[in-house]
């Protein structure tokens, strides 16, 4: 047998097994990336040397630039207007306030403890490491004991921060000479990247959602059609920014925006509006998209382990270490603290909101892009290090979730108990629940 056949064989087996016992686990501190990671390093020529991908790096990419179009494209398409109205301060200080601060915080401190990166390497380093991922921590965003103004925020901050980091990126990377990027010069990446790739995901996004809703108001489309017609309007949107050498991401997050918004700005009316065959209605349109999102995240994570994460195991450096850790406590916290100054929250609450900012995909296959850039000098120790900071959040984050959302959600009953007014108990609807972490 192949490589190649042993490679779809391990990475089946490692899906099939874990699905045969997510629900057992998911009580547990054993998260689902835990597993896929830690089979990946595992599976991968660190150990068993049973996955050797070496020879396929674009399929690779390919893969992991197709999960990430389809996570941001689903992350954007849920979040609704109401999300930011109820509760909103909180989700919009950590983006407006937090999230500039800590890719600020990340370019600082690799100053010191990354020696021979250059400026704009270092600032690579801090955007890559700044979007969170809500799969990671899925328990400390979805326990039904932490108040939902917190669960709403954080799922709310990591379904747009990894979106908003982009144009950093993009930026960054067109700052460092000879890069693909560096080719056209700020100017150009700012007009093709930003400009257009925005102009491409709305345009997209919008028609997508008016035919959409168009079809189903005269009963032309089933449910099952109609949820696969959500990621063919994620690749419409990606596909178009990247041929026209813009950024293929800010288009597919931008049309989610728009997409989402057609589909509720314009609902049928009348009897196409209901339920056909049991399916469900229209907000179950993202299903479908949620779940594959879910599964390729997955198998991406398993790849992560394989290709980055156990290879870097094994020329570990106290350097690397060091940044690692600042990055998910000091990068993370200290910029939630200063961004939730003033907003009434107890210290429980930010310091909760703080240590839960788990990186995972985005940071992963924006880390990957740059590993594709020949002409950037520090590459392979940039690469080690987001192996590093993702996997430590991967192992940290999903051992405390479980143990620290039921701290925090006794903290906050027993205070409630004693009559002590808490703005943590700002009702949030849970309608708004973001459902791909309970996918995940």
């Amino acid at each position: 047998m192949s490589g190649e056949a042993w490679t779809g064989v391990a990475v089946a087996g490692v899906t099939g097994a874990y699905a045969l016992g997510s629900r057992r686990l998911a009580s547990t501190p054993v998260s689902s990336a835990m597993v896929f990671v830690g089979c990946g390093v595992l599976l991968g020529p660190a150990v068993l040397d049973v996955i050797d991908l070496e020879h396929h790096t674009g399929q690779i990419l390919t893969l992991l630039e197709a999960t990430l179009a389809l996570v941001l494209f689903t992350d954007a398409m849920t979040v609704r207007r109401r999300d930011l109205r109820s509760g909103g301060f909180l989700p919009a200080r950590l983006l407006g306030i937090g999230l500039p601060l800590s890719i600020a915080a990340g370019w600082l401190l690799a100053w010191p403890l990354l020696p021979g990166l250059t400026v704009w390497e270092l600032a690579l380093v801090g955007a890559i490491l700044a979007p969170t991922d809500a799969a990671l921590g899925k328990t400390a965003m979805s326990s039904p004991r932490v108040p939902s103004l917190v669960r709403q925020g954080l799922n709310v901050e990591s379904g747009l921060n990894d979106g908003m980091v982009l144009p950093f990126f993009v930026l960054f990377l067109a700052a460092i000479p000879r890069t693909s990027a560096a080719q056209e010069g700020v100017a150009g990446v700012f007009w093709r990247a930003l400009v257009l790739s925005t102009a491409l995901g709305l345009l997209v996004g919008a028609v997508g959602g008016r035919l959409l809703r168009w079809s189903q108001a005269r009963g032309w489309v089933s449910q099952e059609w109609a949820q696969l017609f959500v990621p063919a309007v994620a690749a419409a949107a990606y596909a178009p920014a990247v041929v026209t050498d813009g950024s293929g991401f800010i288009a597919a997050w931008v049309a989610g925006f728009s997409f989402g918004f057609a589909l509720r700005r314009f609902r049928p009316t009348g009897p196409a509006a209901e339920p056909r065959d049991g399916q469900g209605g229209p907000d179950r349109t993202a299903d479908f998209t949620e779940h594959l999102g879910g599964l390729l995240a997955s198998v991406s994570l398993l790849v992560f382990g394989a290709v980055l994460l156990g290879p870097t195991l094994e020329d570990l450096s106290w350097r690397i270490v060091a940044y690692a850790v600042l990055s998910l406590t000091v990068v993370r916290m200290l910029p939630v603290a200063l961004a939730l100054a003033g907003s009434r929250l107890r210290l429980p609450t930010v310091a909760y909101i703080g240590w839960f900012g788990p990186r995972g995909l985005a940071s992963v296959v924006l880390g990957l892009l740059v590993l594709e850039e020949e002409h950037v000098q520090g590459v392979e120790l940039l690469g080690r290090v987001v192996a590093v900071t993702v996997g430590l959040s991967v192992l940290l984050h999903g051992v405390s979730a479980v143990a620290l959302a039921e701290r925090y959600g006794r903290w906050h009953e027993e205070t409630t108990a004693t009559g002590r007014e808490l703005h943590e108990t700002t009702p949030v609807p849970e309608p708004t629940e973001r459902r791909r972490i309970a996918a995940r």
